[in-house]
């Protein structure tokens, strides 16, 4: 998923925050897979892409036993 999807500002729903039998019945109703890639979107859309492309340096270290 290299590039942002773009937002399709034609279509608006306005619920309240405190709909939440709504809200869980449209995630429920989406697939793991699908589940995940919003959080990615989300994830993306928040930190960046940079922020995203950039991991944590893994080490990793050998010690011989005697």
């Amino acid at each position: 998923m290299a590039k942002l999807p773009s937002l399709d500002k034609k279509i608006v729903n306005v619920t309240s925050l405190d709909d939440i039998e709504e809200e869980n019945k449209y995630w429920f109703s989406k697939s793991p897979h699908e589940r995940i890639e919003a959080i990615e979107i989300n994830r993306r859309m928040i930190y960046g892409q940079d922020r995203v492309t950039s991991r944590l340096q893994r080490i990793f270290e050998t010690a011989e036993l005697t």
